[in-house]
């Protein structure tokens, strides 16, 4: 048995697909496809489901003379039909198409130097969605039920906009370049795929690496005071950062909270690691403050200026919070945000067996640790030794 995986754009094939559909005994595709370049007579199967499919190839031509073609709208190497195919013991032949991602950048004429690429598909959009609120070029591969519609409405928050392509690949084909709260209104036509830029970012990439920079560019990460703008005595050492960002793991495809935020250097840090953030600080100096030090490290922080926990509540679900020595009813309905990762500052240590309690309640392993930090210091004539030690509690919980 052999296996041909075909691209198909719009209304053509990959070249030799043709000639290969001639000698198929089984063709497997959507229906538009199958319709439009199947010969009569010869057996076919539905795409979708794709496990069905691969079901099908085993059922009907588990023998070696056996020539099944499948038909797919792209590149099948995006996030689809090539992988699955392999992963069932299939090492087809592919002769691809043009992608979506490739042919909507040649419409709209942009580059994707650094431009992500996600799937939003099966159960992908809330990390899709985590990944466009982060980064400021990201392609998304839209599904039913994960499309310009669900993102638009996702993104309320953020600054974004959308081009969208619909019926990419047809006759029908459109584009159009509209904010997120416009695309949330409308009905949109399927297939489609869509980019989401940063307002300022648009058409603007220019990357060494394909998806862009893969982790903060220099600098590591517990960057040093001189890193953040902030009050004089209110910046956390670099080591309780470094201990607070390690049990938070920010990622791509996650959304933090960082409540209490202060200058936001919590919140910066786990934005220049990936993650999509909201810093919520209601103190107007402060604010400020989370502005200019993601502006300054040249990451996309959302703030709310609203005091929590009422302000939690219109925001999207997030996998971590960090709390910055915020009171029992924060704590509170933190826990109940049913983030995997919380971690929290403890200043008034009369509150650590409460919130231990709170986390254990709902299912967290909890631990935490107290930490002295001295930094060096270089006395006159030449001496050096360690400075004064500062004192922080750190808890979290892990589900």
């Amino acid at each position: 048995m052999t296996v041909t995986v075909v691209g198909v754009d719009g209304t053509s094939l990959a070249p030799g697909g043709r000639h290969l559909i001639g000698k198929a005994t089984l063709i497997i595709g959507e229906p538009r496809h199958v319709e439009a370049f199947a010969p009569r007579g010869v057996p076919h199967r539905d795409l979708e489901p794709l496990g069905s499919s691969v079901g099908a190839i085993y059922r009907e031509h588990g023998k070696e003379d056996g020539n099944v073609v499948v038909l797919v709208h792209g590149d099948p190497g995006f996030f689809g039909m090539l992988g699955a195919l392999r992963e069932n013991g299939i090492e087809p032949r592919v002769l691809p198409a043009l992608s979506p991602v490739q042919r909507l950048a040649a419409m709209a004429g942009v580059p994707w130097d650094d431009m992500a690429i996600v799937d939003a598909g099966d159960g992908g959009l809330r990390r899709a969605l985590n990944v466009c609120r982060a980064r400021k070029a990201v392609a998304v591969l839209t599904a039913q039920g994960a499309g310009p519609t669900e993102l638009g409405a996702g993104l309320d928050g953020w600054r974004r906009s959308l081009v969208v392509a619909e019926e990419i690949g047809t006759p029908r084909e459109t584009l159009s370049t509209v904010d997120s709260a416009e695309a949330a209104k409308r009905l949109w036509r399927f297939p489609n795929v869509v980019f989401s830029f940063a307002e300022s970012q648009l058409g603007q990439g220019k990357n060494w690496n394909g998806c862009g920079e893969p982790c903060p560019p220099d600098g590591g990460w517990a960057l040093e005071s001189e890193a953040f703008a902030h009050r004089e005595g209110e910046l956390a050492a670099d080591a309780v950062r470094a201990l607070a960002l390690a049990r938070l793991a920010p990622r791509p495809g996650q959304l933090v909270w960082d409540i209490g935020a202060g200058a936001g250097q919590i919140a910066v840090e786990c934005a220049r690691l990936g993650a999509a953030v909201v810093a919520v600080e209601p103190d107007p100096g402060q604010s400020v403050r989370v502005l200019a030090n993601a502006s300054r490290h040249d990451v996309d922080v959302r703030l709310v200026g609203e005091p929590a926990p009422g302000s939690l509540q219109e925001l999207p679900e997030p996998d971590a919070v960090y709390v910055g020595g915020a009171g029992p009813d924060v704590f509170a309905a933190v826990v109940a945000s049913g983030a995997d990762r919380i971690v929290t500052s403890v200043a008034d240590l009369t509150r650590l067996g409460a919130y231990r309690d709170m986390l254990r309640d709902k299912g967290y392993r909890v631990s935490g640790r107290q930490l002295a930090v001295a930094g060096l210091a270089e006395f006159d004539g030449g001496g050096v030794g360690m400075g004064p030690a500062s004192q922080d509690v750190l808890l979290w919980g892990v589900r």
